[in-house]
């Protein structure tokens, strides 16, 4: 393919996925800059484009979120973890194994491979796991699909816990502004984007697996809790991040690839629901145990996406810190637990030590 033709097709793709993203984004769709990439990515890829996101974009992709990781540990989210730690530990366990149980009864029933169904199981952030499972061999495609299918389950469906639990809707949230935040002070991105740099690098050290997401969140973490660095992400970065990131699962797409993901959303759907009933089952022992409300317990422990759970809570009027804690505190558990878990289930569903998966063409 010619030069000038490739480029022509990376416009495009820029435009379509710009349009998507914005129509998306009016429509309230959570992680519409995400998805609106990866759908036109998925939609190129299917009408015979031939292009494909570099490694290293990816690895800017993975260190930013990283980065969006650790920019949740605040000194108000210690605090709720500091309260009631015990109580919280014990949930975040028996999340991380209902995840895994979910993700093992998927590979029983053959709707995914194994190291493919733990990472699309695991309750934690979406695009942090959709960038966890393209380093551990994970199918990123059938993961991405997975989670993203959920994070739409979640938030759906809090509209009528939050009926059954307040006797009222939940207050609809409007779409996401689009202001691109140039205006970011200068120190704090310096040192965020060196932040961003020193993840690609670790990234590239392959000792450390997905040390492109892992290097900045711990990083991160430890400098922005020690009051050192103050981790500053602008819309334009997260938006050049969302689209490296959409553009890498939806330029990966093919027509088979999509038949067998349809062919799999009812046993996906099940999982979905079945992973929210064990989530919700922790919400009442997390309620019982601390006293939290119903509420407040229930959207600390629901496997969506820590972005929709935070405009949820917000909207709900519950304990923010609270939620945020617990949500926080589980997602770097599964980050960390994330492997250990998929060879697990990889090895109890298909009886051998492999935690590469066969790739769906």
């Amino acid at each position: 393919m010619s030069a000038v033709r490739r480029g022509g097709q990376w416009v495009a793709l820029l435009v379509v996925s710009a349009i998507l993203s914005v129509a998306l984004n009016r429509a309230a769709v959570p992680a519409a800059m995400l998805l609106g990439p990866m759908l036109a990515g998925m939609a190129f890829a299917l009408c015979g484009a031939e292009l494909a996101t570099p490694r290293l974009g990816f690895a800017v992709a993975q260190s930013v979120v990283g980065c969006l990781v650790a920019m949740t540990l605040t000194p108000s989210t210690l605090a709720a973890l500091g309260r009631d730690w015990l109580a919280i530990l014990t949930v975040i366990v028996l999340v991380v194994a209902a995840g895994g149980l979910v993700g093992y009864l998927l590979v029983r029933s053959g709707a995914l491979p194994g190291n493919t169904a733990a990472w699309g199981a695991s309750p934690g952030g979406a695009a942090a796991m959709t960038a966890m499972a393209e380093a551990y061999g994970a199918d990123v495609r059938l993961v991405a699909f997975m989670q993203y299918l959920r994070v739409f389950v979640v938030v759906l469906t809090a509209s009528g816990v939050s009926r059954l639990l307040l006797g009222h809707e939940m207050p609809q949230t409007g779409p996401v502004g689009f202001s691109p935040g140039f205006d970011a002070p200068l120190l704090p991105l310096a040192q965020t984007l060196a932040l961003v740099a020193c993840g690609v690098l670790a990234g590239r050290w392959r000792r450390i697996p997905a040390g492109a997401l892992l290097a900045p969140m711990l990083c991160g973490a430890v400098l922005g809790g020690a009051g050192i660095m103050t981790i500053t992400l602008p819309p334009w970065l997260l938006w050049c991040a969302y689209a490296l990131l959409g553009w890498f699962i939806g330029l990966r797409f093919t027509a088979r690839t999509v038949r067998h993901a349809l062919a799999a959303i009812p046993r996906l759907l099940a999982a979905t629901f079945t992973l929210i009933a064990l989530c919700g089952a922790t919400a009442w022992l997390l309620s019982a145990w601390t006293g939290i409300d119903a509420l407040s317990a229930y959207l600390a422990t629901t496997p969506g996406g820590l972005d929709s759970v935070t405009v949820i809570a917000v909207g709900s009027g519950c304990d923010v810190p609270f939620v945020l804690a617990v949500q926080t505190l589980r997602l770097f558990a599964v980050v960390l637990a994330g492997p250990m878990v998929a060879r697990l289930v990889s090895r109890l569903g298909h009886g051998g030590p492999s935690c590469r998966d066969r790739r769906i063409m």
